[in-house]
């Protein structure tokens, strides 16, 4: 007797056992097309034994002893748990700050996830060895996956992103940061999702703010007032987590916000207040992920080199996007982007006769960049 037939190819990713048994329970047969990401399998043996496995995927899941040859044997493609690396390179989810600074209440810095795996990217011939390229670059690849998976259902909420950018370098008791703050805040409020870079200063107030925006104005003063008792993460990154994790502890039912910072800076350490961190290995993947997926806009906060060069990688996205997938661009400073970073004539010049020189404005305030948006 021939064997049946598979149906036509569906992919699905499962991330986790809670997802499988949901198709377990309307009545699947086969898993082919089935992406399995690091989801632990070894209570769902009998589960497993029954499907049709062809042309299904598992990536870095555990298993039972035995059923692994059994799947292969069916035409399964597993890929295994990759040796000596210090993250998992199938995980199906974004990270959060409590898995990044796990163990910081009662240890350094230095001893939590985010910064072993900092300190892994920097060992000699890390980079160049065959099991880290795969798995950094699978480990990334699944982070875009999971982000977009987040701001899908944001979208069909109603939600837009915005992109805020800004330096790391803006210190908690700042007046910037107080500002920063303020703008995220606000924008929450108008129903926007906030996104930042995902690390310190102008990233960490706008996620901040964002967070809070659920809390009353006294609420956002009581953090600042905390945090700038550890005003940056220098000299001790330990201190400057512990603070925000004071702050979160105080208030633990925020706002929803993202951070997509990256290990190639990992110096500069992940902020707390994202609740949702798509952090990458590769930089220049994480900095078109973060504008491409401003879907709300882009405010450009005082910053240096990093920011001037987001604004022109804007730019040039807005400069050969179609006309109805240009967005803004809002410089917030007038005398930092016109004289001290004079970026504005070029921009102006580069977006003449343009769809986008609409779209590119230079304001003095946050209000005035959140009124631009909310239109």
């Amino acid at each position: 007797m021939n064997a049946p037939l598979a149906p036509r190819a569906r992919t699905v990713d499962i991330e986790d056992v809670a997802r499988f048994d949901v198709l377990l329970a309307e009545g699947a047969k086969f898993m082919h097309g089935w992406h399995f990401q690091a989801v632990d399998l070894r209570r769902r043996s009998q589960e497993l034994g029954r499907l049709e496995a062809s042309g299904a995927i598992f990536m870095g899941c555990l298993f039972e002893p035995g059923i692994e040859g059994l799947l292969r044997s069916r035409g399964a493609l597993i890929f295994p748990t990759l040796p000596n690396i210090p993250f998992n390179a199938y995980r199906g989810h974004l990270y959060t700050g409590a898995e990044l600074y796990a163990g910081i209440g009662d240890t350094e810095y230095e001893a939590v996830p985010d910064a072993q795996i900092y300190q892994w990217t920097l060992q000699a011939g890390a980079s160049r060895a065959l099991n880290a390229t795969l798995a950094t670059a699978m480990h990334d690849h699944a982070i875009s996956d999971a982000l977009d998976d987040f701001l899908t259902e944001s979208e069909a909420a109603g939600t837009l992103v915005v992109g805020v950018m800004g330096g790391h370098a803006g210190a908690r008791d700042s007046a910037d940061y107080a500002q920063a703050a303020q703008l995220g805040r606000t924008l929450a409020r108008q129903g926007f999702m906030v996104a930042t870079g995902g690390g310190p200063g102008a990233m960490e107030a706008a996620n901040l703010g964002a967070y809070l925006s659920l809390y009353d104005d006294a609420a956002l003063d009581s953090a600042l007032g905390t945090l700038a008792a550890v005003p940056g993460f220098r000299p001790s990154i330990t201190r400057w987590a512990r603070a925000a994790a004071a702050v979160l502890s105080q208030f633990p039912a925020g706002a929803s916000t993202l951070g997509i910072p990256t290990w190639f800076y990992g110096h500069e350490p992940p902020n707390m207040f994202a609740t949702h961190t798509a952090k990458y290995f590769a930089n220049s993947i994480r900095e078109a992920v973060l504008l491409e997926r401003s879907t709300g806009g882009t405010i450009f906060m005082p910053g240096a080199a990093g920011t001037v060069q987001e604004i022109f990688q804007d730019a040039c996205e807005n400069y050969y996007a179609a006309d109805t997938a240009v967005t803004p661009m809002v410089l917030v400073g007038r005398r930092h982007w016109e004289s001290e970073l004079p970026v504005r004539p070029l921009l102006q010049a580069l977006a003449g006769g343009r769809t986008m020189a609409g779209h590119v404005h230079v304001v003095d305030s946050i209000e005035e960049a959140c009124a631009l948006l909310a239109k």
